[in-house]
């Protein structure tokens, strides 16, 4: 099993636990700071812990004074610094929703251009890229569009429903849509989930956030991404072996881990 998105940063998680059982979890950043965090973490877990670099629309951390260029030019040399553990930019995107307490009001000009700096940040390191869609989807795939560059990644979370799905494949093969606990309790989901390609669909939990029945209301952590395993099983009317041996091989061509 491969968790693809996990926040294990001192911000969200101090004690580093809850991998053990997994192949291998992706670490999805929301700022410098978490980015830094993120590469000595998979350093310290070689090969079960990779790092995703990347500044969220409305996060940053509360000490960086850093311009939006600054912030991309220091992203850009912590990948080339650390190639072997880098496998995706992320998490990154749009967000137009109202901001929570730890989050920073940024105008969509400035989404937009910290956005396609580290598309462009992806394409030149050949990563893959983490993407966070809120209320934002139809936006983001047109601007993921308007490069003429091949891009490769994953809608996080994904919460664009049924009709949206034709459109995230049309982004081109490389693309994934990434699904969470919520697969669980949302039934909504389940029949979204139905009609995405099984070869195009990758299993994340968003430690500590979302987390899947039957811990549901308890902290969330990447081995509780079996459950969302089993609920795949479930859909797919397929043995969770089988499930596993496709989700898995899907995650690991998007990240090359």
């Amino acid at each position: 099993m491969i968790d693809t998105h996990a926040h294990l940063s001192k911000r969200f998680c101090p004690a580093v636990a809850g991998f053990a059982n997994l192949d291998a979890v992706i670490l999805a950043a929301s700022n410098i700071e978490e980015s830094k965090e993120n590469v000595e973490l998979a350093k310290e877990n070689e090969g079960k812990l990779w790092a995703a670099v990347g500044i969220h629309p409305q996060q940053t951390d509360p000490k960086n004074k850093l311009s939006i260029d600054e912030q991309l030019n220091y992203l850009d040399d912590l990948v080339e610094n650390n190639k072997k553990w880098v496998r995706a930019i992320g998490e990154c995107g749009l967000d137009y929703s109202p901001v929570l307490d730890d989050e920073r009001e940024r105008s969509k000009k400035e989404q937009e251009i910290l956005f396609r700096g580290q598309i462009a940040l992806s394409i030149k390191h050949k990563l893959p890229i983490i993407v966070h869609s809120r209320k934002t989807l139809e936006e983001i795939m047109e601007i993921i569009k308007s490069y003429e560059e091949k891009t490769k990644g994953v809608i996080h979370c994904y919460t664009g429903g049924k009709k949206r799905i034709k459109n995230v494949l049309e982004l081109g093969e490389n693309w994934y849509f990434g699904i969470d606990g919520n697969l669980t309790y949302e039934e909504g989901l389940s029949e979204v989930v139905k009609l995405i390609p099984k070869d195009r669909l990758i299993l994340e939990t968003d430690s500590p956030f979302l987390t899947p029945i039957p811990h549901r209301g308890e902290t969330n952590k990447p081995e509780y991404v079996k459950y969302v395993y089993q609920k795949l099983a479930e859909i797919w009317e397929m043995s969770f072996e089988e499930t596993e041996k496709i989700v898995d091989q899907n995650a690991r061509k998007l990240f090359a881990i």
